[in-house]
């Protein structure tokens, strides 16, 4: 399905109408009778997997300004779409200003309630991205950023939740690219560390000989080339948190002073006289079993009992399907804005092409393959076309990309064919002919008079001074051919 939406009309038939126009678009429908059943379901766990909500402004009871002002209230941000008989201009003024994204007059056909249900989708999920990005720029994400459909990672929130409420070191295990990082910001902005400093260090990207100033810091002289002082990450994140990408990546000797850092809550930096206090949230995170690690002698022990006094595992990307429609609407609204493209969503069948396929880079190949079809999108919805090589790999899709020519065996590479074009002048003449053969003095002869009486129009003195013969030889040579030179030039 390409989202769920919730559908608010106190008459029976109009619901029914409007449920199987919602399915035929592809999209999952839930039905609420009045306005306090349609709160019910949006404060419910169930609301969470509201996208949209099509809702009729007269009912009793509570009507749909009513329903508005409610969800104002309590926070609610789901886009609304109303719907209503009577479309005087007050009546769009007043629902627009409680809140509703676009409105549309019953009976609605088709074609326009699709367009307002796919522009309803696509602002909610720029405007979410922006809160998104906004928080994390400030600090506060918070597990709301997370929302999620599948049990699985539910689970893991819950956890997280409360690991957030204590001081407790936690450790995130998970394959590349599942969202380590964005689960301890929410951890992070979760806390009483919320808006603190967030300083994430990639452990396996830092040159072994520079761990230690990196992490710690260094005084000026301490080294060559150390020409001015450095705090180091720890420093940098005191009074918030430090998050350790890829932890068992450490080389052993500094994996002594971490250990150190941890127990003592102070660190040495390179060439320092003393040690600095710091106080700080220590986040880590692994695509790798840190036990077997230890096991193999890699990773501390000491430190990973330490370490590890929280764990918990991201599921991957393929574990947890019901995340890709809403994930992939979020990229797609951000990447849409960021490249000034009106994409307004994405079609049932891609999808249900993302949907099926494995993922093997989680979160964040499914980000960049949004972006790259983003870049290739001509139309306002990308289709299966924009993910050829996603569709080549996922079975009943048509979308192939054609095999490279293969190189032959021992040889060189496959050098690309160039496919020369001839573009020949109208004014030249053919030496040949289509047999190849060089064509007799007097067909060219012949060929070269008639261009002549064409591009001299007849004028006969002009005609023989150019090809440099006399009068009298141009008219036999006209009579030899069965020419009449003012029938030729008018030609």
């Amino acid at each position: 399905m390409s989202g769920t939406l919730l559908l608010v009309d106190d008459d029976p038939v109009q619901r029914r109408l409007l449920e199987a126009m919602v399915r035929r678009f592809g999209f999952e429908a839930l039905v609420a009778e009045g306005g306090e059943q349609a709160l019910a379901i949006l404060r419910s766990p169930e609301g969470a997997r509201v996208d949209v909500v099509i809702l009729d402004l007269v009912m009793p009871s509570l009507d749909g300004l009513g329903v508005l002002a409610k969800m104002r209230e309590a926070g609610i941000e789901t886009p609304v779409v109303v719907q209503t008989a009577h479309g005087s201009i007050e009546t769009v003024v007043s629902a627009m200003r409680a809140g509703a994204i676009d409105f549309v007059v019953k009976p609605v056909g088709a074609e326009r309630l699709q367009v307002s249900i796919k522009n309803a989708m696509r602002v909610n999920s720029l405007e979410g991205e922006v809160r998104r990005l906004g928080r994390r720029a400030a600090g506060a994400l918070t597990f709301q950023d997370l929302a999620s459909k599948s049990p699985d990672m539910m689970r893991v929130i819950r956890l997280a939740e409360r690991a957030a409420k204590s001081n407790i070191p936690v450790v995130i295990e998970g394959e590349s690219g599942v969202g380590k990082e964005v689960l301890a910001r929410a951890i992070q902005g979760s806390s009483d560390r919320r808006g603190k400093p967030f300083v994430a260090v990639n452990c396996g990207a830092i040159p072994e000989n520079l761990v230690e100033s990196i992490l710690f810091g260094h005084e000026k002289g301490a080294f060559t080339g150390a020409t001015e002082r450095h705090v180091g990450k720890f420093v940098e994140a005191s009074g918030g948190t430090l998050f350790l990408d890829e932890i068992g990546e450490l080389p052993l000797e500094a994996q002594v002073k971490l250990l150190r850092a941890i127990q003592e809550g102070e660190v040495d930096p390179v060439g320092g006289k003393r040690p600095v206090r710091v106080d700080i949230r220590l986040i880590s995170a692994t695509n790798r079993s840190l036990l077997d690690l230890v096991k193999q002698g890699r990773f501390r022990e000491d430190l990973y009992y330490r370490l590890n006094v929280f764990p918990m595992t991201l599921p991957p990307l393929r574990a947890r399907r019901e995340d890709i429609p809403d994930l992939a609407r979020s990229f797609l609204a951000r990447f849409a804005a960021e490249e000034g493209k009106r994409v307004r969503g994405l079609s049932a069948e891609a999808l249900a092409l993302l949907t099926r396929y494995e993922w093997p880079g989680n979160v964040r190949q499914l980000e960049n393959a949004i972006f790259r079809a983003v870049v290739l999108a001509d139309g306002d919805e990308l289709t299966v076309a924009e993910f050829p090589q996603i569709a080549a790999q996922v079975d009943g899709f048509d979308v192939r990309i054609p095999p490279a020519p293969a190189a032959p065996e021992g040889g060189p590479a496959p050098v690309r064919e160039i496919v020369r074009v001839e573009v020949r002048d109208p004014h030249s003449l053919s030496l040949v002919d289509a047999g190849g053969d060089i064509r007799k003095l007097d067909e060219l002869e012949g060929e070269i008079i008639r261009f002549a009486l064409q591009h001299y129009r007849g004028h006969m003195s002009e005609v023989s001074r150019r090809l440099g013969i006399g009068r009298s030889t141009l008219y036999r040579k006209l009579k030899e051919l069965g020419l009449d030179g003012s029938a030729e030039a008018a030609a």
